[in-house]
């Protein structure tokens, strides 16, 4: 019998908030589902649980419709807010352990939604990535996230404390199994009109790659339809098929290229063996 090649971890990260991450996250899961991979998730925003919110809204809507929607296997994790630092990270390590260590050898992905801001948790989630994605706005307090500038902005480019923190977990990754951290930054939430400012933070982001160790992406554009599928737990790839209770625009048909664009850009090994999904033991939050 072939050993059991552990999943490929696909981490959504950012410290600063409403970048996008879990938006990107769930049309990512959604698009493997329907290529036929197993897909498990976890989600480590222990406050606000976006990725989890959707999920919970995906089976209300499947319920309620008499729909079919794929979804992942979920764990939502519960973190620790008591005791010592050391004990909360004593037990945050070992829910997290109990959750990834059981999916990462039952599904061919596994995708974890980080909190928008530095926690125990967060660092975990990134020392795990086999694929690290960063949504950015296009703007330079979200570049200020990734690199910052010396001299008031005209000298040379730094690493920020979010670069510092994927620096220290590719260093974690390495010495835990020589694996190595793909980092895709996302230009996200991008708007249709050519400003100024949206060339310098492109410019930017270019220029800070190379330095820092990243490649580039475009991910969504500014659309109000992402925010009117969250209630309903749909994605673009669910609102063509018939019952959705959608009906479908060329805007929808131009942000489902946009998804597709972006999964194509993160080269995952989508040519690897698939398998069926396991029964998951874990209890989570998701109803039945």
């Amino acid at each position: 019998m072939s050993e059991r090649k552990p999943a490929h971890v696909v981490v959504f990260g950012n410290e600063k908030g409403g970048s996008g991450k879990s938006t990107l996250a769930m049309h990512v899961i959604t698009g493997l589902l329907r290529a036929g991979y197993s897909v498990a998730s976890a989600d480590l925003d222990i406050r606000q649980r976006s990725l989890t919110r959707f999920l919970e809204n995906r089976h209300q809507q499947a319920r309620r419709r008499g729909l079919s929607l794929r979804s992942p296997a979920h764990a939502a994790l519960q973190g620790c807010a008591e005791g010592r630092q050391t004990l909360r990270e004593e037990r945050e390590f070992a829910e997290f352990a109990e959750a990834v260590s059981w999916m990462e050898y039952n599904y061919d992905f596994l995708i974890l939604d980080t909190p928008g801001s530095d926690s125990y948790l967060c660092r975990l989630g990134h020392a795990m990535a086999d694929t690290l994605v960063t949504p950015v706005n296009d703007s330079f307090i979200d570049f200020d996230v990734i690199a910052r500038r010396a001299g008031q902005g005209r000298g040379r480019l730094e690493a920020s404390q979010y670069s510092r923190m994927v620096a220290k977990a590719r260093r974690k990754r390495r010495e835990a199994d020589g694996g190595e951290i793909d980092w895709i930054v996302v230009r996200n939430r991008l708007s249709s009109i050519q400003a100024n400012n949206k060339l310098r933070v492109g410019s930017e982001l270019q220029a800070a790659s190379s330095h820092i160790g990243y490649r580039t992406a475009e991910g969504f554009g500014e659309r109000v339809i992402y925010r009117e599928l969250f209630p309903r737990g749909l994605t673009l790839f669910d609102v063509f098929d018939r019952d959705s209770g959608v009906r479908p625009t060329m805007s929808h048909v131009s942000a489902r290229h946009e998804v597709r664009r972006l999964i194509d850009a993160l080269r995952l090994p989508t040519g690897k063996a698939r398998r069926l999904p396991a029964i998951d033991p874990l209890k989570t939050s998701i109803p039945a």
